[in-house]
């Protein structure tokens, strides 16, 4: 994202204008969270890289994802959509997703950087492919397929 923190106000004002409730709710959690991980880094006005300003949306879209799991599963299909729609918002702040060939020669470049022959060196290989990455990849599918190809 090119400048984030202006398009998140960008985007938030327009949520005002519009007074789209849902949007509103969702971006003003992403800007709390934002403040949040910029103070405990190095106090107020400290700034986040992007990858860490990624990691933080990725938090934020997983969070929801697990709410609107329980939702789902208790019959609350009102509270499920409003979930769903707040996934929705916070998903424009994702860099794109790789693909499944794309993942898959990352974790080969990874595999062959490393050496790795066995799962004893699981975490490695996990922790460079995340970092290759670089937040365009969830961590459970990044290393469910590291998982499979070591298995």
């Amino acid at each position: 994202m090119p400048n984030f923190n202006a398009l998140l106000q960008d985007d938030l004002k327009a949520a005002m204008r519009a007074k789209d409730v849902v949007a509103l709710n969702a971006l003003r959690a992403l800007k709390t969270a934002l403040t949040n991980a910029a103070i405990e880094k190095g106090g107020l006005g400290t700034a986040l890289d992007p990858a860490e300003s990624v990691a933080i949306v990725r938090k934020q879209v997983k969070q929801r994802q697990e709410s609107l799991a329980q939702y789902a599963a208790n019959e609350r299909p009102e509270l499920a959509a409003i979930e769903q729609a707040e996934i929705t918002v916070l998903q424009r702040y994702l860099p794109a997703a790789l693909s499944a060939a794309e993942l898959d020669e990352l974790i080969s470049e990874a595999i062959a950087e490393i050496g790795a022959t066995s799962k004893a060196a699981l975490g490695q290989v996990i922790k460079l492919a995340q970092d290759k990455a670089a937040g365009r990849a969830d961590g459970k599918t990044l290393s469910q397929a590291v998982m499979k190809r070591l298995g």
